[in-house]
């Protein structure tokens, strides 16, 4: 770009893009590299004159240079092209002591006697402008550096060297240099957590990995200054050493035979890291981890007292009587140190009951059923306690015994009311039974005297009123007819509520059940008593029925009463209710009035009378009740029969009309020939002569 002609005095030369170097003589060089799109790429070159204050701009716009064609191998033309120098990518020690200005490198030219640079740095610092750190002689081609620098902040800078001629003119193509920040071990290694904490369970095997310390180093990566080194060096408290730590990787691994939380509940680690390998001209760092030993249950309960005792009033319900407590190591509030308490022994009727405040973890006794004095005036129980976990056997220790302890519960004595043995009775009563039967007796009996003088009984009302009960003797009586076809008596039993009154005022109660037992009152009769038979004489099923119920009811017993139609008819069983009834032999047509009897599993008989239409007919519909003849063999019409007598006698009367009207009409005319022979031979056209015929 020809700069002298836009601004001949221009002082100040800069570019918009840093991607572009511009030079006094115009020269136009990249910085990096530069990838151009398909569009023009363009910047802007700014030419000051700081004394003049003048200021002007020079628009450049770039175009990706067209692919020249390759030539053929034999067209290729050889060209000798000078050797450059690039020299070594130059150290310069991180943090260095100087003294500065302290020289880096020098570059030289053969043709050019003026030098300048152009660098840029790479790392995590670059959002910071590195101007100042280097410089180079004008003349002499030194590159200096002015101030030491920080790896961790730029790793390495990258420089290009411009070399003119003292007119300004660029002979040489700009020479890149590399400068490398050697790492000095100035930075510690660190911890990432201020705290570890890690748990473990008690009683852990040797070798059980609890966790993992994790550091990290600012300085080179794969050198010795972040080559990192572990160890504990405390442990607290300070018994015997309970865990290792590799150096390498920072797992914490479980180091004593036997941890145990109830003598030690948490371990304090002081650890270190250190670089380079763990030397000990090495840099290091301390860290804590803090390791809690989790519980096992492998310490059982034990009972604080092996003997317990207890009083408690007779009848009392839902009350508590006594609290039991244990003593157990492991952690409070655990699965492993929560109790479970449990009745082994003496508590056959469960008339007790234990449970577990889980707030005191205490056993709580408790009265489920009433206790009775007289019948027992202590009892003795026994109690287990075990863990709501299961038991861990520790390692190098026996196996426990489980703990149990006695309590005696002494049983007070209270005046009690009358007590009914049974509480609960039932008497039985016939079905009809007459009223006033007595049907049983119902006594209460003191519990302190075992006797039943002066007791007083009585049925409270609103109950159903089918008994009485005699208030000194206790006597049950019926006072009405007990019959389970009538009204609320259809279930066939009730419960009534008896009172028993001692001389104190005291009562008891007991419950009378009456059961209504089925009788034998009613008769078994045949539901279907009229029946036409055909003259396939296909037997007639006869059923009875019987409201009473078993064993009054079924089987039943049939028989035929008259002695001329029992020869005449037979029976035949079919099942427990039903029979066959069919006629014996050649019985003839009629209706015929068979008195049978049936006879119930009770004895009792029921008469009844069973009509036959003994019928000449092929379905029973051509039959009917009416008597068609009796057994005296006189003869008798019956409806149907009369019936087609006079449907008969009307079709003949109408055929009878039809032929006289059809003669009165006409004259009927016949030509008969001569060869008729008396009207006896057909007359024939043949021509031979017939056979002599009769």
């Amino acid at each position: 770009v020809d700069l002298k002609e836009c601004l001949q005095s221009a002082e100040f030369i800069s570019s918009s893009n840093e991607n572009f170097k511009i030079l006094e003589d115009g020269s136009v060089y990249t910085t990096s590299a530069v990838s151009l799109s398909a569009e023009k790429k363009t910047f802007t070159i700014l030419l000051k004159d700081i004394q003049e204050h003048v200021q002007k701009k020079i628009h450049v716009s770039l175009v990706e240079e067209e692919k020249k064609k390759t030539r053929h191998a034999r067209d290729t033309v050889l060209k000798r092209t000078k050797r450059r120098w690039g020299p070594i990518p130059s150290v310069m020690i991180e943090n260095s002591l100087g003294p500065f200005p302290l020289q880096i490198q020098q570059v030289q030219s053969d043709t050019a006697q003026n030098y300048t640079i152009y660098y840029s740095a790479s790392g995590p610092g670059i959002d910071q402008d590195p101007k100042g750190l280097f410089y180079i002689e004008r003349e002499t081609g030194n590159i200096f550096a002015t101030r030491a620098v920080d790896r961790e902040q730029y790793p390495s800078f990258q420089i290009i060297c411009f070399a003119t001629t003292p007119d300004g003119y660029s002979p040489e193509v700009p020479l890149v240099h590399t400068i490398r920040i050697e790492d000095d071990n100035d930075n510690a290694p660190y911890f990432t957590q201020d705290l570890f904490e890690f748990s473990v369970p008690e009683n852990s095997k040797p070798g059980v990995v609890v966790g993992k310390v994790t550091a990290e180093d600012r300085d080179e990566p794969y050198t010795l200054h972040t080559t990192l080194k572990y160890r504990i060096v405390s442990q607290n408290p300070p018994v015997t050493p309970a865990f290792s730590l590799h150096g390498d990787t920072g797992v914490i691994a479980v180091l004593l035979p036997q941890l145990d939380r109830e003598l030690v509940s948490s371990y304090t680690l002081l650890v270190e890291v250190r670089d380079m390998a763990g030397q000990p001209f090495g840099l290091c760092t301390t860290g804590t981890a803090v390791i809690r030993i989790e519980d096992t249950n492998d310490n059982a309960p034990c009972f604080k007292q092996t003997q317990y005792e207890t009083r408690v009033e007779e009848n009392r319900v839902n009350v508590e009587i006594l609290r039991v407590s244990v003593v157990d190591l492991d952690e409070p509030g655990s699965p492993g140190s929560g109790a479970v308490y449990e009745i082994i022994r003496g508590n056959d009727d469960r008339s007790f009951e234990i449970t577990t405040d889980k707030n005191t973890n205490e056993g709580i006794l408790c009265v489920v059923k009433g206790l009775d004095y007289e019948s027992a005036k202590q009892r003795i129980l026994v109690i287990a306690v075990n863990n709501e976990a299961p038991y861990m056997l520790a390692p190098h220790s026996q196996q426990l015994s489980q703990s149990t302890s006695s309590v005696t519960v002494h049983i007070l004595d209270v005046d009690e009311g009358p007590v009914f043995k049974p509480c609960h009775l039932r008497l039985d009563v016939k079905e009809c039974e007459e009223v006033g039967t007595s049907i049983g007796r119902y006594l209460a009996e003191d519990p302190e005297t075992g006797n039943s003088e002066g007791i007083c009984y009585r049925i409270p009302p609103g109950q159903c009123n089918w008994i009485s009960i005699d208030e000194k003797s206790g006597e049950v009586r019926t006072i009405k007819v007990l019959d389970r076809d009538l009204g609320e008596m259809r279930q066939g039993q009730c419960n009534i509520t008896v009172l028993a009154i001692d001389r104190n005022g005291k009562t008891g109660t007991g419950t009378i059940q009456v059961v209504i037992q089925p009788g034998n009152k009613n008769y078994p009769r045949i539901t279907k008593t009229d029946y036409i038979m055909c003259r396939d004489r296909k037997p007639i099923c006869l059923t009875a029925q019987d409201g009473d119920e078993s064993p009054y009811s079924t089987p039943f017993v049939y028989r035929i009463t008259d002695r001329s139609l029992a020869s005449m008819w037979k029976i035949t069983r079919h099942n427990d209710n039903s029979v066959y009834l069919s006629p014996k032999g050649d019985t003839p047509f009629g209706i015929y009035n068979i008195p049978v009897s049936v006879i119930d599993n009770g004895g009792k008989v029921g008469e009844n009378l069973v009509k036959v239409n003994l019928c000449d007919c092929v379905t029973p519909t051509e039959c009917d009740i009416n008597p068609r003849s009796d057994p005296n063999g006189n003869v008798t019409l019956g409806v149907w029969a009369i019936l087609a007598m006079i449907l008969g006698s009307l079709l003949l009367l109408l055929i009878l009309i039809t032929i006289c009207g059809c003669c009165g009409s006409g004259v009927m005319h016949r030509h008969v020939t001569d060869d008729c022979a008396n009207h006896n031979l057909i007359i024939s056209n043949t021509e031979a002569p017939g056979e002599e015929v009769m």
